[in-house]
Formats: structure tokens, sequence, C-alpha cells
């Protein structure tokens, strides 16, 4: 890829190519595995800090090449710890990422895109046009920037990664697939694959082609419903992707990798909290082995959904439960601050236009 100034990036080079270059340069292609490492092994965002190179080959690389590393716009922190940021690219535009400190783990979730084209009316994002993919490197960054946060404000290394922030990360599939090499390369940020989730609202031939992919990260579907009705309501890509789409999706990926998938169920005020929407997932949960995720929902300004009452959600997780399903309450967080995905962006987007 090429900048307007005609400098090329730099991390959307293979090593092979990066090595062809310095070839063309008259510099040893060992120079090349060096300026590799330093960009992807040790997360250098400079040319200038890549301190076992010379300076006469850091000016050619600043005259070739560019770095276009994501930055932090702003950051939020909620009184739970959470800490919620809106990143800026290249390009002026702006996307979020979160990081979830709990007991035992800290968790970064990562955009994928920046906006996102499916419309899921409870979702800040879906309220967003799509602009573009995000490359691999403008996810890598997000990840290296919340480990950072991470040492920084809680002296731990992030344990997790999920792909639940903006955009749908099947609709991008191949910057996804090459970030999370970058992510657990050896030599990239070497974390394992298994620490990773990918979240998405239900690409039916994409979910397939993960399985024949031979993944070994998680997979994550937003369900939100368990009836195909009520779901293309909630989340209208469902309407091309239906649950019978899904299912036979989600066995062939199960065949293929051996993967158990998780559910994402946000229980919804009168529109999916009853114990008829109980027993259909729990119908829906006997495809393969899975677990479910009930999360409490962060409602936005845009969307007229609110969280079922406790009441109810403790009966629809006891069901599930008793049905003999891995069921989990997840909890909201960052509720005081703009934690609803999409939203932070949304509220940067309009300060930066005013300016």
């Amino acid at each position: 890829m090429n900048n307007t100034n005609g400098k090329i990036d730099i991390r959307s080079l293979s090593l092979n190519a990066l090595q062809e270059h310095f070839i063309r340069m008259d510099e040893k292609s060992f120079r090349a595995k060096q300026v590799y490492e330093w960009l992807w092994k040790k997360s250098c965002f400079s040319f200038n800090e890549m301190s076992n190179i010379s300076k006469e080959l850091r000016t050619k690389l600043d005259a070739n090449f560019i770095i276009n590393n994501v930055k932090i716009n702003s950051s939020q922190v909620s009184a739970d710890k959470t800490i919620k940021n809106s990143f800026i690219l290249h390009d002026n535009h702006l996307i979020e990422g979160v990081l979830i400190p709990t007991p035992g783990r800290m968790t970064a979730c990562v955009s994928s895109q920046v906006g996102c084209s499916l419309t899921c009316k409870f979702c800040a994002t879906g309220y967003m046009e799509r602009k573009r993919n995000l490359n691999p490197d403008e996810i890598y960054d997000q990840v290296v920037l919340i480990d950072q946060q991470a040492r920084q404000h809680y002296g731990q290394p992030l344990s997790n990664i999920v792909y639940m922030g903006m955009g749908e990360p099947l609709l991008n599939y191949a910057n996804m697939m090459k970030s999370i090499d970058r992510i657990t390369s050896e030599d990239g940020l070497n974390m394992a694959a298994k620490r990773i989730t990918v979240s998405t609202a239900g690409i039916a031939k994409m979910i397939k082609k993960l399985g024949d992919d031979d993944v070994k990260f998680n997979l994550a579907l937003s369900l939100h419903a368990a009836n195909d009705e009520k779901r293309n309501t909630i989340m209208p890509i469902n309407e091309q992707n239906s649950l019978k789409a899904l299912a036979e999706a989600l066995k062939y990926y199960y065949a293929k990798t051996k993967n158990p998938v998780t559910y994402e169920y946000i229980i919804f005020d009168g529109v999916n909290d009853n114990i008829q929407d109980a027993m259909e997932l729990a119908k829906f949960c006997k495809h393969l082995p899975c677990k479910v995720n009930i999360i409490e929902y962060n409602p936005i300004a845009f969307a007229s959904y609110i969280n079922a009452g406790e009441d109810k959600v403790e009966a629809f997780a006891a069901y599930l439960t008793k049905q003999g399903i891995n069921t989990h309450l997840r909890r909201s967080r960052g509720k005081d601050i703009d934690a609803a995905c999409g939203q932070l962006a949304i509220k940067e987007k309009g300060k930066l236009a005013e300016v």
C-alpha cells in the first residue's frame, strides 16, 4: 500500500517482500529481518527507535516507507476500572478499543472495521456507516496500545483478546486472519490463539470458511434470539443467514475444528426475555457443544431497547442451566462511560467535525 506521499506502508509487506525491497536498496536481506522484528515483535512505531540499525539505513527507511500506526485519541476510565479508548487512524477515521480488567484476566476488545454495515438495532455501531475495513496492523496496534494500558494502570499484561468492537470481523476476513497471525506468531506478539475470541453476527458461509481454515482461536455468535422472526427484527442480517443456515454452518465448523462455540445473548425487556425464548435457545444449543453468555445490555440513545428485569434474567439463566447448558451471566462494564460499542467514536467524531 502506497501513501499519498509515495511512501510504502512498510507493515503491509511480508518479510519476503521487505527483503526484496532491501536488496533493491543495496542493503543486506538480513537487515530486513531486523526491521521486521522491530515492527512486529517489538511493536516499534518509529524507524529512529531501531537502535541496531545504522543511522544511514534509518534515513533510507524514512525516505521510502511509513509506519501508519494507530494513536489514542481519547480515553475514559470507568469506576469499575474499564478503560474505553477512541483510536485515530492515519486517515483520521476513529475506531474504538476497550480494556476490560476482571479478576484473573486482562481483556482487550478490539475493532475490525470503521463503522459497520450490519445495522443491528441495539448496537451504536450499527447506526454508523461502514467507511472501510481495518488493515491487519491497525487491529494489531489496538492490542499493543491496550496491552500498554494494562501494564501501566494495573501492572499486568493482556491475557485475552476479543474481536467484539466496531465492525463485523468475518466481513474483513483476510485482514482479521492476518492480524491474528501477527498477534500469535513467535515473530509477533506470541499470544496463544486460545486466548483470542472472534465474535460474529452470523455470516454462515464465513463460519464454514473458519472451519476449512481449521482456526485455533475461539468463535462467538451474537445470537440474541433463537427464533427467526425475532432475530430478523433485532439483527436484519438474519434474513440472509437464517438460524437453520447458521446451525448448519456451526455444525460444519465444529466438525472441522472440534472447538465449542459461545452464544452471546442479551436479554431485552419484552423482546426475548420469556421462558419460551429460553426454550428456543436451549433447543438451538443442542446442535453442538457450546456455552451461553447472558449479557447485560448497555443502553444507547439511538435504540429503544432496555434490559430485562433481574427476575426474568435469573429465571432465563436458571432454565438454561436446568437443561444442562453451560450458562454465564456477564454484567455490563463501563456503565458510567460511553462503553457500548460505537458510542465513544460517534461522540468523538462529532467533536472532530466541530473543530
